[in-house]
């Protein structure tokens, strides 16, 4: 870097300042510097196929089929998903599983196979070897979902990890989704996407790409049947997608393809065949239950990044209560620490923490703390000296901790891969559950480094612990926020034993969900942020991440009355509803919006409320099934096409379907119906789908259809659990579940089945148990009935 780069990466800064700039310059430099000594340089390579089949070995669930070149291990579990790993890769050690995974099924065997191929054949799959290494997932009916071509790997001339890269095919009627949180979807367009944790450094709309979390996490949705697909490795790559096409008359297919290149890491994956409920039910048996939040977490939260006392959040409070307006969680930005370190409180603008946090437990109201993962560089500092006498962070080849720039200055990084850090770090939450904390937010953990050029990260030569096998940041960089998250959970959980954790984490990967949730990052304000928004909320439930939400209004800017209103009513059918802006954003509370923005966000506050019943069962069914609050609308008919290219609304569970509005000045919009019947829950009116309808949207609400048969708990207007039954359609009947929480703790809840089902003239709700059916123990409303 000479003298001009100099100069523009300090003028780069902007408001940061000439000290912060020089901050960044030097960061820079030390990361580029660490890069060049610690990395092996890449020289000559040689590429590697595998070959042709030399003989297999039989195994349980499966085998291995060895090739001239290389090795392929087979195994299908009990629960129906498949391994697979090349080179001798196994499913352990993972950041990804939990525990060391599902047994193998002694009924799958190795057998030969025609062309000298071999194949295993299981009860929901079959999976081909051809005698060169492509590898195809076919239904029981001999249909393929998806065919492998034979790995390629370049390899060091001189030794070393190679990079790899993975071509498949599927029908070319399938559609991509997942991948993370991306921004543009829920289906994903053709196109390459990064693998690789990323803070945009700004606030983001659709098209950009990478994001704060990324996973090789594919959901392939087709007429055959749906497959989800997960590559189990960390390393940055990348991810082309290019959808297939059908034939026209005497045309030819064209089938769809992925090709995913890694840096590094294992070649290995996990397929999962079946409905999209059932892949995500083996997902979770993989990959650990959805943690389920508290029921408070489930309403409405309002954060700001500058409250700046605690009498501001007294008066944001009081504001709310004021206006009748329900407020369940109130967030601390940064700006409650004392100079921005973690696990401090500025005393002077907070000085009785406790205090607060009580006030507000006796109105029903928790307070949500953020930590950020990075320490500053401070001797006298507790977090820091404690952290060196733990040995607890990162250094370089040299034994040099690793420093870099984020809000508090010059910072080092706790090594989260390493399981006696993560307990050190665990053990510093009793700090925040003293101030009075109920809940967490993780931000900054891709993890972040301001730096003037290039990634705002650690250097890939940084060393990490992973749990003892030791490696780099290349593989560390994408688990580093799952292993934070993991670190609190475990700490929570030992502080306070009674009580679910709450938290949720701006990045993470694979398997997050065992600890919590997240929401969708720094957005950037606009319609197009608004429908970001959507986007990641379903694409990240499709990956097994039930819980997230955004940030209402977007994180910069200041929206219209029209815009905030539209965000904030999406929101409330979200499983995180949350308000939130950047320190200088315009503000986010509802009565700032004027009069008639007021009395329509009080509508969607009520409505919340009155569906918290509803929501505290989806997150108990997303424990017990993975099945995510947000599902696409072909989630119950993935053969319908039309439904797989909508991504404008979307089912809040099995019994509701949510169509926001995402574009300015609209009071109509056309809704695209599932097969059913389907009633507005406003005016009661039924239509009928399949098909197109278009329905009411005025400023005052978006439209939510409500589908027939259906039984919903809700909260009654004074204040205890009731059932909202849907009339079926003629000739047929309908249920639902209701999970009553036994509080914010372990105990198990209580489940009840309802069935509804017309008798003569009138509907009748009955609860479905061992001993036959008997009378609701809630009070039951039946609605639909004036509609035909």
């Amino acid at each position: 870097m000479d003298g001009r780069d100099l100069v523009r990466s300090v003028k780069a800064v902007g408001s940061g300042g000439a000290a912060q700039g020089l901050r960044r310059v030097r960061a820079a430099w030390r990361r580029r510097r660490a890069d060049a000594a610690g990395l092996p340089r890449r020289g000559a390579e040689r590429a590697r196929v595998p070959g042709t089949v030399q003989e297999a070995l039989p195994g349980p669930g499966g085998g291995v089929v060895r090739f001239a070149r290389s090795e392929l291990r087979i195994t299908v579990t009990v629960n129906g998903a498949v391994f697979w790993g090349w080179d001798g890769a196994g499913p352990e050690p993972s950041y990804a599983l939990a525990g060391s995974g599902p047994e193998p099924d002694p009924r799958a065997v190795l057998e030969p196979d025609k062309d000298g191929g071999w194949r295993v054949v299981a009860k929901r799959v079959t999976v081909v070897v051809s005698r060169h290494g492509a590898v195809e997932v076919r239904t029981p009916g001999g249909v393929t979902l998806r065919r492998d071509l034979p790995p390629r790997w370049w390899e060091p001339a001189d030794g070393g990890g190679a990079r790899w890269m993975q071509r498949s095919e599927v029908a070319p009627d399938a559609r991509f989704f997942g991948l993370g949180g991306r921004a543009t979807g829920p289906r994903l367009a053709d196109g390459t996407y990064r693998l690789w944790n990323t803070d945009p450094g700004r606030p983001f709309a659709p098209g950009d790409d990478p994001l704060y979390l990324t996973m090789p996490v594919q959901m392939v949705v087709a007429d055959a049947s749906t497959h989800l697909v997960f590559h189990d490795t960390s390393w940055d790559g990348t991810v082309t997608l290019r959808e297939g096409e059908e034939g026209a008359g005497s045309g030819h297919d064209r089938a769809g393809s992925c090709e995913l290149r890694m840096d590094g890491g294992p070649l290995r994956c996990w397929v999962m065949v079946g409905t999209p409920a059932r892949v995500l039910r083996v997902w979770a048996s993989l990959t650990g239950s959805p943690a389920v939040p508290p029921a408070w977490a489930l309403g409405h939260h309002h954060a700001r990044w500058g409250f700046g006392s605690a009498q501001e959040v007294r008066r944001i409070v009081a504001g709310y209560r004021e206006r009748g307006l329900p407020l369940d969680a109130v967030h601390l930005d940064i700006d409650h620490y004392e100079g921005h370190r973690v696990f401090t409180v500025d005393r002077d603008r907070f000085p009785e923490l406790p205090v607060l946090a009580e006030e507000l437990r006796r109105d029903g109201i928790r307070l949500v703390s953020i930590v950020d993962p990075a320490v500053k560089v401070e001797p006298g500092n507790a977090v820091y000296d404690s952290g060196c006498a733990e040995d607890a962070f990162v250094r370089d080849a040299s034994g040099r901790v690793v420093e870099g720039v984020v809000w508090p200055g010059e910072a080092v990084y706790p090594d989260f891969t390493h399981a006696r850090v993560r307990q050190w770090w665990g053990g510093h939450y009793a700090e925040r559950l003293a101030q009075g904390f109920a809940g967490f937010w993780h931000d900054m953990n891709e993890p972040v480094s301001f730096t003037a050029f290039g990634e705002n990260t650690l250097p890939r030569s940084a060393l990490h612990a992973l749990e003892g096998r030791g490696g780099d940041h290349r593989e560390a960089h994408n688990v580093y926020a799952l292993c934070m998250a993991q670190a609190a959970y475990e700490g929570l959980r030992a502080l306070a034993p009674r009580e679910r954790p709450f938290l949720f984490s701006r990045s993470g990967w694979a398997g997050m969900q065992r600890y919590g949730g997240t929401w969708s990052g720094d957005v950037a304000t606009g319609w197009s942020g608004l429908r970001a928004s959507l986007s990641l909320v379903m694409g990240l439930g499709l990956c097994g991440v039930p819980y997230s939400g955004p940030d209402v209004g977007g994180f910069d800017g200041s929206p219209s009355p029209e815009l905030y209103l539209r965000w904030f009513q999406l929101a409330s059918y979200l499983p995180l509803f949350r308000t939130h802006a950047s320190l200088r954003a315009g503000r986010r509370e509802p009565w700032e919006f004027g009069d008639d923005v007021l009395e329509h966000a009080r509508v969607a506050l009520t409505q919340r409320r009155r569906l918290l019943p509803y929501f505290v069962t989806l997150a108990h069914l997303a424990r017990r099934t993975g099945a995510p609050y947000v599902r696409p609308l072909w989630w119950g008919t993935p053969e319908d096409r039309a439904l797989r290219d909508c991504g404008d609304a979307f089912l809040l569970g099995d019994g509701l379907l949510v169509a926001p509005v995402l574009d300015p000045g609209v009071d109509r919009r056309t809704v695209r119906l599932p097969r059913g019947r389907w009633y507005d829950t406003v005016t009661e009116k039924a239509y009928q789908g399949p098909g197109r309808v278009v329905v009411d949207a005025p400023l005052s609400r978006i439209p939510v259809l409500a589908r027939a048969g259906a039984v919903l708990p809700v909260r009654g207007e004074g204040g205890g659990l009731e059932l909202e039954a849907w009339a079926p359609a003629p000739g047929r009947s309908g249920g639902g579940l209701v999970v009553r929480d036994a509080g914010d703790g372990w105990g198990e809840p209580e489940v009840e089945r309802y069935v509804s089902r017309w008798k003569g003239r009138r509907v009748v709700v009955r609860r479905d148990g061992d001993e036959g059916r008997s009378e609701p123990v809630h009070p039951v409303r039946v609605r639909g009935l004036g509609s035909g």
